[in-house]
């Protein structure tokens, strides 16, 4: 079986079960210089340009650049840098499937083997926009000169590149770029540009280039969210072969549903123009009501429920979802308890459609995304993702959210520690040992073996070290939790679900 790449793109075309490029969109001009090659950009900026070039709109094409050593360029090169996009989900309850094959990668550059051809691409007069993806410890200020061949750091290469380009157009302020970093932490456009500034003073670059730096470039605040798993599984793989008639190495797939929030005025969207026919993409002046729905409606969701569906015998989100007791749980703890103390001011109806795309991609056959992973650092997570939200539906409904305690309880219950072994404690549930993987572990450890449920409960609702506030002091919070909590170990965590659900307000005709 052939191995994609330009040649049988003409013998493709008559598939209906896949999309392939125009010939015209391989000849396009390279308009992004792209720090990274990973499965995110590639899943969503990337196939986000690629849709843009299909309708002739963006009408430009990426350069890669792949910053680490790991790894190897032959497949990108063997395919003329084309690879397929599996879309997989569910969008307003239908299943979605769709094949793509993206052309939107002109080369894909080494770092550290061509490093003088990626500043070469400071020249290109048609490049206006720089995107990265280089994990959250990418955006770092190290103190290194720029002249290293290539520097280490992420900013030291961008500086280097941002220097050349101002040096090939002799710092004309209309050649500056627009940067727009999707590294998952927060004002990251603002990190940025404060390290690229701290770094070209340590740099002694002339203060000309600095001014421009500052005012001819722009570092956008930008917000991603795409679950791309990366590579197919075996027999996903064997089928599409059978499908599609080719072998891709670099076939990734992708959920259907995407957002990209961009901080950016008028100027900004007349250069991000891909964004005209792509919905998911926003560019706002201000973008932190996608962070506050992102945090509080999915983090925040998956959060207050990751304990107690695995207490309850579940073991992937999807798995949980297709049981009536738990999906009412989530949809409810969600659209009703979280909608209402989201800590920012935004319309109901917008927070609404927002939970109910989170539902779609609760449901998502294709992904197996594990409860148990979700408990990672669940205490930090608590804290972050739900005390706010808590707080402010206390202060607005006036009373404690039951949805909210019985998920609290559920992890204090998960943090039930029976053994401490190869450094690491453990909790029982279903006949088996599971690992708590969080640095208070030893905290609940022994409150757990010196303590009633009662006033365990008490003590760690108190504790302002965690929450920053003394919940035990919220109406009613605490007995609702503590009840609860002794619900389960009298009975189960299921049991305790299916009777808070049968008394609640909640339409329970599907249990």
């Amino acid at each position: 079986m052939k191995t994609l790449s330009f040649d049988i793109l003409p013998t493709l075309r008559e598939n209906k079960n896949i999309q392939v490029p125009g010939e015209h969109v391989l000849e396009l001009p390279e308009k992004v210089l792209q720090f990274g090659t990973g499965v995110l950009l590639r899943g969503l900026p990337d196939f986000l340009i690629d849709n843009a070039n299909r309708q002739g709109l963006f009408n430009g094409r990426v350069v890669m650049v792949k910053s680490t050593d790991g790894g190897d360029l032959n497949a990108f090169t063997q395919q003329n840098n084309l690879y397929t996009i599996c879309v997989r989900g569910v969008e307003n309850g239908e299943i979605v499937e769709e094949n793509v094959i993206c052309s939107a990668i002109s080369r894909v550059l080494s770092a550290k083997s061509h490093w003088q051809e990626v500043l070469n691409c400071a020249k290109n007069p048609d490049l206006q926009i720089v995107i990265s993806n280089t994990t959250e410890v990418g955006i770092e200020l190290v103190e290194e000169s720029i002249r290293q061949e290539p520097p280490k750091s992420f900013p030291g290469k961008l500086l280097a590149f941002l220097y050349a380009r101002y040096q090939a157009f002799a710092g004309h302020p209309n050649k500056g770029l627009v940067i727009v970093p999707t590294e998952l932490i927060p004002n990251n456009g603002d990190e940025l540009q404060a390290i690229l500034l701290e770094l070209a003073h340590l740099n002694n670059l002339e203060p000309e280039f600095i001014d421009w730096l500052e005012n001819s470039n722009h570092c956008c605040n930008s917000l991603v969210d795409r679950i791309v798993p990366g590579t197919p599984p075996p027999t996903m793989q064997q089928e599409l072969q059978e499908q599609l008639g080719y072998k891709d190495e670099l076939a990734i797939m992708s959920e259907s549903y995407y957002l990209w929030a961009i901080q950016g005025d008028e100027r900004i969207k007349a250069v991000l123009n891909f964004h005209q026919v792509n919905p998911g993409i926003y560019i706002e002046p201000n973008i932190d009501r996608f962070r506050e729905l992102k945090l509080r409606m999915l983090n925040g969701t998956h959060t207050l429920t990751c304990g107690l569906a695995f207490l309850a015998g579940f073991k992937t989100v999807k798995e949980g979802m297709k049981d009536a007791v738990l999906s009412a749980f989530v949809e409810h703890l969600m659209l009703s308890e979280i909608a209402r103390g989201i800590p920012y001011s935004m319309p109901m109806d917008e927070i609404q459609r927002f939970g109910n795309q989170v539902l779609d991609r609760f449901r998502n056959p294709y992904l197996d995304h594990k409860w148990l992973s979700i408990t990672l650092q669940y205490t930090s997570k608590m804290n972050m993702r739900n005390v706010p939200t808590l707080l402010n539906f206390v202060k607005i409904q006036h009373e404690a959210p039951e949805y909210m305690a019985l998920g609290f309880a559920a992890y204090l219950l998960f943090m039930r520690a029976v053994k401490f072994e190869h450094n690491v404690y453990h909790g029982f549930a279903h006949g088996d040992f599971y690992a708590i993987q969080d640095p208070q572990a030893v905290y609940f450890y022994n409150l757990w073996q010196e303590n009633s449920p009662k006033q365990l409960v008490q003590i760690v609702l108190s504790n302002q070290s965690f929450w920053g506030e003394d919940l035990s002091k919220l109406t009613d919070f605490a007995e609702q939790v503590t009840a609860f909590l002794i619900q389960m170990l009298e009975t189960s965590v299921k049991e305790t679900l299916v009777a808070m659900l049968q008394t609640s307000n909640l339409n329970t005709r599907t249990l």
